[in-house]
């Protein structure tokens, strides 16, 4: 009997377990931007038990406490319960899923140094799923480009472009970890070092119909006292960015093309007014972190810290650029021997959501032989990758909101003045415009 009362006993206990993880499961599925919307293929809550579970854990060179973090599983679609498969398939199904979606039409915008346009052009990035001849999927990625335009006069004709398609690469579940990494809706692109000397990073976002890509190229830069070229290069200086706003759409998305017809069905607007104060928020989700080390985890955020809240500041010794449709870029100005490069690509496809990537790119490691003699740069490699997947859960607490206190400050002001106003008429009211006034929005917004 006490046999028999043991099996049940283990019966009863395996039964409540697998109902524990059945609500664990559906509740990952109810939280807004873990609908496998957004990159993690199948997810459910786990909390790692080994005895060596740090308290803290090191992500994209800053250190994140596990307060606001908890550990989430990744695994495959085929099972939510399965350990995860590996890496490459993982890779190949991240990149099916969100990018390759046929013709990605936008505007490439090049930016210099100081953040001046100095070029735009039309085109598209092509990813079809398509076979080779051996009958295994293969993934083309080719560039379309408009190299001329003739606009026709009548209402009944047509526009003709003229257009240039140039092949990129082939993607297959083997060589996908070449020079790219996927994480949720983000995928990176390099570190890549070109012919000409100069090295560019290229990370992409995907919401909906919409994806932004935005591409650093750094260039070889020397002390200021060193002649350029006597001695291998110091460091290297970002000098141009290229940002794309694209989206599977008949045209690319412009401001004209979005004011005549607005995108519906929660795509994203590229190039809606973005107030800077909608990037404060209290912001929660879902985080996919990578490297070299530590792997692909997941991780369930709470709240975002302060600390972690970049998106948010443009701190002097990184490269900052704002853009309308809630788009921030930043970058490290300089990257040495010495630091990990962090290069960041932060939006706001709508009010309620915040999307964000970032990457750890270290450069001009020497390659020493075994004599200590140095014959060289080790290629640029990635060393870190973390995406953020985050949903609007409320305000902040005690922030003032600019436009309440304001008002407030200018009926406080118009009650003092009154009396001197009404007593003398040479005084005169209090000026929106005054620079010294701390109240006025100038002054609130260049602190």
């Amino acid at each position: 009997m006490e046999y028999f009362a043991n099996n049940r006993m283990n019966h009863l206990s395996r039964i409540d377990t697998a109902k524990c993880l059945f609500w664990l499961l559906s509740l990952a599925s109810h939280i807004d931007l873990s609908k496998n919307v957004y990159g993690f293929v199948d997810i459910h809550h786990h909390r790692h038990r080994t005895p060596n579970w740090r308290a803290q854990e090191v992500l994209s060179g800053q250190t994140q406490s596990r307060a606001t973090k908890q550990r989430i599983a990744i695994h495959s679609s085929s099972s939510p319960f399965e350990e995860p498969t590996d890496e490459p398939s993982i890779q190949w199904e991240l990149l099916n899923k969100h990018h390759v979606k046929g013709s990605w039409k936008g505007v490439w915008t090049t930016y210099d140094y100081i953040g001046d346009v100095i070029d735009e052009t039309v085109a598209s990035v092509d990813l079809n799923a398509k076979k080779n001849d051996d009958g295994e999927d293969i993934i083309e990625h080719t560039h379309t480009i408009v190299i001329g335009a003739k606009r026709s006069d009548c209402e009944t004709c047509f526009d003709s472009m003229e257009q240039k398609t140039l092949p990129v690469s082939q993607y297959t579940p083997d060589n996908i970890l070449q020079k790219s990494r996927l994480a949720g809706v983000s995928m990176v692109n390099g570190p890549t070092l070109l012919r000409s000397g100069v090295m560019a990073i290229e990370l992409i976002l995907r919401h909906k119909d919409g994806r932004l890509r935005v591409i650093y190229q750094f260039a070889p830069v020397w002390e200021r006292d060193v002649e350029p070229g006597s001695c291998p290069p110091q460091g290297l200086k970002l000098f141009r960015t290229t940002l794309s706003r694209e989206a599977i759409r008949s045209t690319a998305p412009t401001a004209e093309s979005e004011a005549n017809e607005v995108p519906e069905d929660g795509n994203p607007i590229f190039y809606r007014p973005v107030p800077p104060f909608n990037w404060h928020k209290k912001w929660a989700g879902l985080s996919w972190t990578y490297g070299p080390q530590s792997g692909n985890r997941g991780w369930a955020v709470d709240e975002l810290d302060e600390t972690d809240s970049w998106h948010g500041i443009t701190p002097v010794d990184c490269w900052n650029l704002r853009l309308p449709g809630g788009i921030h870029l930043q970058t490290p100005r300089i990257i040495t021997e010495s630091s990990v490069g962090i290069c960041r690509l932060a939006w706001l496809p709508n009010d309620d959501t915040l999307l964000r990537v970032e990457s750890g790119i270290s450069v001009l490691q020497p390659m020493v032989v075994e004599d200590d003699t140095m014959v060289g740069f080790q290629p640029p490699s990635l060393t870190s990758m973390r995406c953020d997947m985050l949903s609007r859960v409320g305000e902040l607490e005690n922030v003032p909101r600019p436009s309440k206190e304001w008002n407030k400050d200018d009926e406080k002001d118009d009650e003092e003045i009154m009396p001197e106003e009404t007593s003398t008429d040479t005084t005169q009211s209090k000026s929106l415009d005054d620079s010294a006034s701390p109240g006025t929005p100038r002054d609130y917004l260049t602190l």
